[in-house]
Order: C-alpha cells, then structure tokens, then sequence
C-alpha cells in the first residue's frame, strides 16, 4: 500500500484537492443559493438539493470544460510553436512530430514501449494522438454538460420571471452562454501564458515545470 501511495502520490494529492475544493464549493454555493432564493422570496433548498440541481451543475461544468480545453489546446499548440528560454516549449529546431526514431514507435521502439507503439496501422497513429483525443473528448464531452446544465438553470430564471424558455441551440447562441463560457477561457489562456513567461526567468528548484536554478534564462526545455 505504502509503494501504491508513493508511485501516485501527485495524482491523488490533486484528487483529493479536487475533491476538498468541490465539497467547499457546494456548501458556499448552497448558501449562496438560498441567500439569493429569500431575497426574491423562494423557498431555500437542501444541500442535497442543491448538488444535484442545474445551478450547480452549471457552475462545475464550465470550470471542468475551460480547463480541458486548456490542456487540449496546450498539448496540440505546443507540437509545433516554441518559446525560447521556457521549461515548457521543445527546443528550436524540434518543431512537428519528430521521427519515427525520435518518437521509438515501429521499429525503432524500445523494450518495454506499449504495445500500440509497436502496432502499425490505425493503431500506432490513434496512440500518438491518444493524449491530445482524450482531452478534446473530455472538453467536449464537459462543455456538452455545461450547455444542458445552462438550459435548465437558464429556463428555471426565465420561468421564475414569467418569460418563455429557450431551446438548446437558443441558448449555445445567447449572451449568457457565452458570458459564462469566455470568462472561463480568457482566465485559463492567460495563466498559460504567463506560466510559459515566467519559468523563463523565474525558478522553483526541484520542479520539473521549472528550469534548474544555474540554467541561463534562454535555456529551452529544459527542467529541475
């Protein structure tokens, strides 16, 4: 169990950060819900109802959806353009997909290399995409919630306001999807970028998202 722990240690660290942050988020949202609902005369909710309602659905979904999208984004853009001086881009000069070689798929494939490395076909080429294909599956697989979580939490206000409710594609094209949406995705692309910035001049000794504290800041990929 001990060596279970130690191999996953940083996986489950986040997990239950993860799991920390969601438990707070629904208490402070719970309360925040029903300070809303006696300020316009609605009946306040349980915790349990409120976890399970649209309006927390939405709020988690689209947080889920920007960060995937980051992640997506970042694993796709940084095949191809480089920042010198970063821990975070590929060298000058290692652009594109890199060689067979280079990559130890096929025959230039390693003992131990997984299995569809070695596969040709439709195998080899859907497992050097794989990391990038789960992301984009998960981006829109949560942006998907978000937009039916919205509609509900949307039409609930448009009820409560005696205005008619709206359709699906009404709302992926409405201001207020898009208000919720892009808040989230400016947020994210500005902390890529900074990060990407910062670890060019800046250190955290030991981390392999930084650079080791002697390396000249126009060392490129390279980590502590």
């Amino acid at each position: 169990m001990k060596r279970l722990v130690r191999d996953n240690a940083l996986a489950l660290c986040f997990l239950l950060l993860f799991l920390a942050a969601l438990a707070g988020q629904s208490v402070a949202g719970a309360a925040a819900f029903n300070e809303e609902q006696a300020a316009n005369g609605g009946s306040p909710v349980t915790w349990a109802g409120y976890v399970t309602s649209s309006s927390f659905a939405v709020d988690v979904a689209e947080n889920w959806q920007s960060e995937y999208l980051q992640f997506f984004l970042y694993i796709l853009i940084t095949v191809w353009l480089i920042q010198r001086g970063s821990p975070e881009s590929k060298k000058e000069g290692e652009e594109g997909l890199e060689s067979d070689a280079e990559q130890k798929v096929g025959p230039y494939a390693a003992p131990g290399s997984p299995a569809w490395a070695v596969a040709p076909g439709w195998r080899r080429t859907v497992f050097s995409h794989s990391l990038g294909i789960a992301m984009g599956l998960l981006f829109l697989l949560s942006w998907l919630a978000q937009s039916v979580a919205g509609l509900a939490a949307y039409n609930n206000e448009q009820l409560a306001q005696l205005e008619d409710p709206v359709g699906w594609g009404g709302y992926v094209t409405s201001p207020d999807f898009w208000n919720r949406t892009l808040q989230n995705w400016q947020s994210e692309f500005l902390a890529v970028a900074s990060m990407v910035l910062l670890a060019i001049f800046l250190r955290e000794r030991g981390s392999p998202q930084s650079k080791k504290v002697g390396d000249p800041h126009a060392e490129t990929a390279s980590s502590g």
